[in-house]
């Protein structure tokens, strides 16, 4: 195994607050502009050149960021300055492993003080093992990333057949069929022009706290999507949630049996579940309360729904599921990719595990067939 000593952060990687930069002062361009949370806007200016790794210095904390383009770090962040001749992927991966958010130092608004990290220990190899470690984590990221653009795609080209068929109304057979006029305007006249609630129940989620939460291969969906994951389900898969609190209106496919929280509704309906997924998040919801954003069922019933003929419905399904259920296969390679990953993460760092006996191959394999 290549040589590994202890030293303290600091030799490692010089840590520097990010800079001010208030929403109105963003000019339009494609500069990434990073906080502690991550990326969350774009800006015509970077402070920093590429590549760069950010962590949270106030609010969100515990989580690295590695940036591949020249960007601009908030002060609510840390940026590596100094990478001090380590690679910086092994760097991002460290501080990764470090669970930062332990050295919370601020009582009232969570925080971490950069001159308190300096001095905390870590174990590091040479530079050369460190690229060796960063190349494997890296693999792991590729084909991550690989995935989601996929799954990307897969969902653009499921949206382009909606658009086509129910908004530009180029359904198979449309020629045939005379336009009548409706509440949404000129539709087929062989198709119906009702509401939400005439075509679709809303069920309220289910309380489930993060202290609560056992992990597993459920997933455990709020109005902002996935939130965590438990052993147990409340609602069969696949499902549509509908945001009730927060995320007013969002509208996210889960593939298998699922945890709906009391922030979200769920989607109970006999129509076919990829139309009304679609449909749904094409449909404006109002917030029907002033202090915390909130959508009413009674509004959202109220909110205008295309109900086309069975036959094209079910046509539509069936073009469309396949798209479907080849996502829903590379996001669950995803998860587990993820999971492999960030089990090797911490032991390939400290050189619990070495990377020169590591047959990456065979354990991405083993773990995703």
């Amino acid at each position: 195994m290549s040589e590994w000593c202890v030293v303290p952060l600091g030799d490692v990687c010089e840590l520097k607050r990010g800079y001010d930069l208030p929403n109105g002062s963003r000019r339009d361009g494609r500069i990434p502009v990073v906080s502690s949370s991550g990326h969350t806007g774009w800006h015509d200016e970077a402070k920093v050149t590429a590549p760069g790794v950010v962590t949270g210095r106030y609010g969100t904390l515990g989580q690295v960021f590695y940036i591949e383009e020249d960007f601009w770090p908030l002060n609510t962040a840390l940026y590596v300055r100094d990478f001090k001749g380590n690679d910086p992927l092994f760097v991002a991966a460290l501080l990764r492993s470090m669970n930062l958010a332990q050295y919370d130092g601020a009582a009232a608004v969570p925080g971490l003080n950069r001159n308190h990290l300096h001095t905390l220990p870590v174990r590091v190899p040479a530079v050369r093992t460190q690229g060796q470690i960063a190349d494997v984590l890296q693999a792991f990221d590729n084909l991550i990333g690989n995935n989601r653009r996929r799954v990307e795609v897969l969902e653009k080209m499921a949206q382009a057949i909606y658009h086509e068929w129910f908004v530009k109304l180029r359904y198979p057979g449309h020629g045939e069929v005379p336009m009548i006029d409706s509440a949404l305007g000129p539709i087929p006249g062989d198709w119906r022009a009702g509401t939400v609630g005439d075509e679709v129940e809303l069920k309220y989620g289910k309380s489930l706290k993060a202290d609560a939460r056992r992990g597993g291969g459920v997933a455990v969906v709020g109005s902002s999507g996935i939130i965590g994951w438990h052993d147990e389900s409340f609602v069969d898969g696949p499902a549509i949630i509908v945001g009730r609190k927060g995320n007013v209106g969002s509208v996210h496919w889960v593939d298998g049996p699922c945890w709906p929280i009391d922030t979200a509704y769920f989607v109970q309906t006999d129509l076919p579940l990829r139309f009304v997924a679609e449909q749904l998040r094409r449909t404006e919801f109002a917030n029907s309360h002033a202090a915390v954003p909130g959508l009413s069922r009674e509004g959202a019933y109220a909110r205008p729904f295309l109900l086309p003929k069975v036959d094209v419905l079910n046509s539509f399904q069936a073009l469309v599921e396949p798209f479907g259920s080849e996502a829903a296969a590379l996001s669950l390679q995803s998860k587990k990719l993820t999971e492999i990953r960030d089990v090797l993460l911490p032991k390939l760092v400290t050189g619990q595990i070495d990377v020169s006996k590591l047959d990456l191959d065979a354990s991405i394999v083993e773990q995703v067939a």
